[in-house]
């Protein structure tokens, strides 16, 4: 019997909203499937404790732990192509290393139709394709009616309108928190997406995510908002990740925010470069809610082109 130890080096939290790692869970239950033990990696001190020590990293930004010889580091933060071992990818997920979890948690399917330069999802896992059926995902004991898909593509997946009866037949809360590609969203999407509960990822908020990545795309963005209002989606109803500082001015930035403020639609900025001191104040602003809703751009205390903008 083997002393296994697991280490999520981030992606811990969002939004308030604990992610658990499902690399992490797998690894756990096929440990213990063997008779293994499994417990949670206490920091370099303890290393020579373990037989053997799995690490997952997702983000290239995290900082890169010490890695002592009995740990074995993976994710997207470390090789886009790197995999689990078929006997581990086939494992169930180990629900009991995130004990009150209030969601159950998983893909209907991976993969993205699109090729856009800032991800890597393309990449990582090719053209869309079908992973699991909504009645596959439900299995964490403190989930309840709650489901949080991490589909990075839902509507590219060949199976979305199956799953989204799924979820009503079921009368499951939703969240697609990953995003819906608004720009290609069709009359039978938007029609099926209205009639099932979506949440945000506290599930104590009705929207849904999409995106404004590219300023060019304004008028399709704007045809994907009429679309959904026509079958009852409001605009009160809809978050906007804004990606900035890829291939967008800030003046292109402050248009797309102020847009969908004026709709009544929700912008949440995602910086390109989060050390850029405009971007990084650029998302504090916009992000926090209070600051956002009681002061202007112009007015506010970090804006670093506050001076010229109120000459």
């Amino acid at each position: 019997m083997a002393r296994i130890a697991i280490y999520q080096v981030d992606g811990t939290d969002y939004q308030g909203v604990q992610f658990p790692n499902i690399a992490l869970m797998k690894i756990s239950a096929y440990h213990k499937s063997i008779g293994d033990t499994v417990e949670w990696y206490e920091g370099i001190l303890f290393a020579s404790q373990y037989d053997k020590i799995y690490a997952s990293k997702i983000f290239k930004f995290s900082e890169m732990p010490q890695i002592p010889n009995n740990m074995v580091i993976g994710g997207t933060g470390i090789d886009f192509h790197n995999k689990l071992p078929a006997e581990i990818e086939n494992a169930p997920m180990d629900w009991e290393i995130y004990p009150n979890t209030p969601f159950h948690y998983g893909f209907s399917m991976k993969g993205c139709r699109f090729k856009c330069e800032f991800c890597c999802v393309p990449t990582k896992e090719g053209r869309p394709y079908n992973y699991n059926a909504i009645d596959e995902l439900i299995t964490n004991p403190s989930g309840g009616k709650n489901l949080m898909l991490l589909d990075n593509d839902f509507f590219g997946g060949t199976n979305w309108e199956a799953n989204l009866n799924r979820i009503a037949e079921l009368d499951l809360k939703v969240c697609f928190v990953q995003g819906l590609n608004i720009r290609i969203i069709s009359d039978r999407q938007a029609e099926a997406l209205a009639k099932v509960k979506y949440y945000n990822s506290k599930f104590n908020k009705r929207y849904l995510t999409f995106a404004w990545d590219k300023f060019k795309d304004e008028k399709v963005i704007i045809r994907g908002i009429e679309r959904c209002n026509k079958w009852g989606i409001p605009c009160e109803h809809m978050q906007f990740f804004v990606l900035i500082g890829f291939d967008t001015t800030p003046e292109q930035d402050y248009h797309r925010v102020e847009f969908l403020r004026k709709l009544g639609c929700k912008p949440f900025v995602m910086p390109y470069n989060k050390s850029d001191k405009y971007q990084k104040a650029y998302t504090r602003y916009v992000n926090n809610r209070i600051i956002f809703n009681s002061c202007s751009w112009e007015d506010y205390e970090y804006n670093p082109f506050r001076k010229s903008l109120n000459r």
